[in-house]
């Protein structure tokens, strides 16, 4: 699954000569936390968000002051707590550094760089332009459409077999030779050894994604010198 098969294409943007005011009230009136900041062009400045907002209440540097003290400062301590506090458009509390991604780009590799990045959204580039914006809440979307394997019902034991294997393999540090699997048309026997209870579970989740298989067993014993609660 790619980006473009689950980014929102119809983005709520904003010029960055458009107010601060103006820009919250887009944000308040669609019910969104965060504008792509764009040129006449569509190419993409920045992006302003609400974390963007607030450090325009809290102050641009100083984190460890309460809100309600700048509120009532009369004097800011730096240039870049200016601008946040009394700039007055959006290119002055917009962030300019944008991680960007592409619609090709596989949406695993999504949901990684905005972990490591500790962002929650990012927009969608093609050609200099921006054509979407992919956050957390269309990975969740994606993950929520995620179809399981199926079974062909006219599928022979054989076949179905190798379908078991095959997702077994996928399984991380599982030894699929320490299994043995026996398909007798609607019965599933999973014969063998599991290192870890982990293991174990991991197991029994991979063919729980697989539909169509019918009755599973599940007869798992340990290695010798792997405890039970391991």
């Amino acid at each position: 699954m790619q980006v473009q098969d689950i980014m929102t294409q119809n983005v709520i943007t904003v010029a960055p000569n458009a107010t601060v005011e103006q820009a919250t009230q887009l944000m308040v009136n669609h019910h969104i936390s965060a504008l792509p900041v764009i040129d006449e062009k569509g190419a993409i400045l920045g992006i302003v968000s609400e974390g963007d907002l607030m450090r325009r209440v809290e102050g641009a540097s100083d984190q460890k002051k309460s809100w309600w003290l700048h509120l009532f400062a009369d004097k800011v301590d730096s240039a870049a707590d200016f601008i946040a506090l009394k700039g007055r458009f959006v290119r002055d509390v917009m962030t300019s550094q944008v991680v960007t991604v592409t619609p090709e780009m596989a949406v695993g590799e999504v949901a990684r760089l905005l972990a490591e990045k500790h962002i929650k959204r990012a927009p969608v580039v093609k050609n200099d332009r921006l054509v979407g914006i992919v956050s957390r809440a269309n990975l969740l979307h994606a993950l929520a459409v995620i179809p399981q394997q199926k079974v062909n019902a006219q599928a022979s034991d054989l076949e179905k077999r190798e379908i078991i294997l095959s997702t077994l393999a996928k399984v991380p540090e599982l030894n699929i030779n320490h299994l043995n699997v026996v398909v007798e048309g609607d019965q599933v026997d999973v014969w063998g050894v599991a290192s870890s209870k982990e293991e174990e579970r991991a197991i029994k989740v991979a063919l729980e994604n697989i539909s169509g298989l019918g009755q599973v067993s599940y007869n798992l014993g340990r290695l010798p010198g792997y405890a039970w609660g391991i």
